[in-house]
C-alpha cells in the first residue's frame, strides 16, 4: 500500500542552495545510536562506513582524525551520526559532553563551493574545519551562538549525490529488517555477525 504524501513536506523549497539536506549528530557508541533511532523512530536502515581518516584543516591548523559515521534518510533528511574513534581536536571532540549525543550540524550541498564560504565568511562565521578528501570538499562554520549548531556544507559532485542517493532510495524501501547495516564490499553485515 502506497502512503499518501504528507501535507508538510509539499510545500517549495526555499530559493537559493540553502536547503538542509542532513542533520548530524554526534554519538559515544554509534551501532548503538543507530540502533536506538531505528527502534525509537523508525528510521532506517542506518549505513555504516568503515572508520575513516579524515584530514583538513581544524581551527586555521593542519588536521587529521579518525571518524566513522552512519546515514539514514528520515523522509527529506538524512540523518547522519558521526562517531570520533581517537583523542586528538576536532570539531567532533569540542561538542561531545559526556554521553549525550546532540545535534551537532546542519548540512547543505552547494555547487558554488567557494561562493557559499564566501557567503558565511563575509557574514563574519569562523570557519571551524575544512577537508578536501580528493572526491569532494566539505568546510563547517561557526554558526552555533546564532543558531545552536555548526553549518556545513559539502561540494555537490555527481558521485557523493548518487551515494546519497542511493541511501535514500534504500531508505524508501525499507522494510523493516537490518536497521544498522555495516557496509563492506560485497554488500553489508549486521552488528555482531
Amino acid at each position: 500500500m502506497t502512503r499518501p504524501a504528507h501535507a508538510l513536506y509539499e510545500q517549495p523549497w526555499p530559493d537559493g542552495e540553502y536547503r538542509f539536506f542532513q542533520m548530524g549528530y554526534v554519538v559515544g557508541d554509534l551501532l548503538s545510536a543507530a540502533a536506538t533511532w531505528a527502534r525509537v523512530f523508525g528510521i532506517g536502515p542506518f549505513h555504516v562506513l568503515p572508520i575513516a581518516e579524515q584530514t583538513g584543516t581544524y581551527r586555521g591548523q593542519p588536521a587529521a582524525c579518525s571518524m566513522q559515521v552512519a546515514a539514514a534518510q528520515a523522509g527529506p533528511v538524512q540523518i547522519e551520526l558521526i562517531q570520533q574513534h581517537c583523542d586528538r581536536p576536532s570539531i567532533y571532540r569540542e561538542w561531545r559532553r559526556g554521553n549525550v549525543s546532540g545535534l551537532h550540524q546542519l548540512c547543505s550541498i552547494t555547487w558554488d563551493y567557494d561562493g557559499k564560504k564566501e557567503h558565511y565568511g563575509g557574514l563574519g562565521y569562523d570557519l571551524l574545519a575544512e577537508s578536501d578528501n580528493g572526491r569532494f570538499r566539505v568546510a563547517y562554520y561557526d554558526t552555533v551562538a546564532d543558531f545552536g549548531f555548526v553549518t556545513e556544507i559539502v561540494e555537490a559532485v555527481p558521485r557523493f549525490l548518487e551515494q546519497i542517493a542511493a541511501v535514500s532510495r534504500t531508505c524508501a524501501e525499507w522494510d523493516g529488517t537490518d536497521p544498522v547495516r555495516i557496509l563492506t564490499r560485497d554488500g553489508y553485515r549486521v552488528p555482531g555477525a
